[in-house]
């Protein structure tokens, strides 16, 4: 890991100082890639907050372009760049947020052997898309690759958060929850959002991807946190690993 400068040692310190974080664990924050798939309401406050937090690269991957219905939630963008590809639009915003951050705009919509790549290549993987056949494949290769796997939700006042980890024997994957088939795209154009409901899940998704960065804390592998913002009700569930599971079961598909 390299070095922090005294620039960063001072931007950080508010890290540094806790003991569970420290200069080490800024380091590793330093040196981390993560992958953020879309560029919505949850991938915007998940993308600013690792970028404030000092993640060394992030990938943002996202084929829409900014439009006025997105400014309600979606706090990478303004007005000002209403019609520009949203990953674009997210890049500017977060050079602006922390210059010292490498940040790859992916203006396209990933398909799965794209997607396979970049997961290849990243530490931590957050799933901030707003289709199920995108989620489907980023678990397929986060599985494949061994690599953490951070998917949040959110529609109308209701959010939900689940994290996965393929390199723990114990981990249940996406398909354990979700089967591929089970379910249908949500219908996000024409379904209300309320705007804090994918701030607090995007950035709940931002602080699980931290502590796996950094090995720190326990994040909440093999669980589902779900939310209703109406009532600030969180309940969360146990998601057991399916040994029949297609993907990460013990004869896969």
């Amino acid at each position: 890991m390299a070095d922090l400068t005294d620039s960063q040692l001072l931007r950080y310190s508010r890290h540094i100082l806790l003991n569970e974080l420290g200069v080490e664990g800024q380091a590793r924050l330093r040196a981390a890639t993560m992958l953020v798939l879309g560029a919505g309401g949850l991938g915007s406050p998940a993308a600013l907050y690792l970028a404030a937090a000092g993640v060394g690269r992030l990938v943002l991957a996202d084929g829409d372009v900014v439009d006025l219905t997105n400014l309600q939630r979606q706090i990478l963008h303004s007005k000002a760049r209403i019609g520009e590809p949203k990953a674009e639009s997210g890049r500017q915003a977060l050079a602006a947020i922390n210059p010292d951050v490498e940040v790859q705009a992916l203006a396209v919509r990933l398909d799965a052997a794209a997607i396979d790549a970049q997961v290849a290549q990243a530490d931590v993987v957050l799933d901030c898309s707003d289709n199920f056949a995108t989620r489907h494949a980023v678990n397929r290769a986060c599985v494949h690759h061994r690599r953490p796997l951070v998917s949040g939700a959110a529609i109308r006042f209701d959010g939900q958060l689940a994290v996965f980890d393929a390199r723990r024997a114990d981990s249940p994957c996406y398909e354990c929850l979700f089967p591929a088939g089970d379910a249908e795209d949500e219908l996000c154009a024409v379904m209300g959002v309320f705007a804090p409901a994918t701030g607090i899940i995007g950035t709940m998704q931002a602080a699980e991807a931290l502590k796996f960065a950094a090995g720190i804390g326990a994040p909440m592998v093999g669980q589902l946190l779900l939310l209703d913002v109406l009532t600030m009700n969180l309940r969360r569930l146990r998601v057991p690993r399916d040994p029949g599971c297609a993907v990460c079961g013990t004869a896969p598909r």
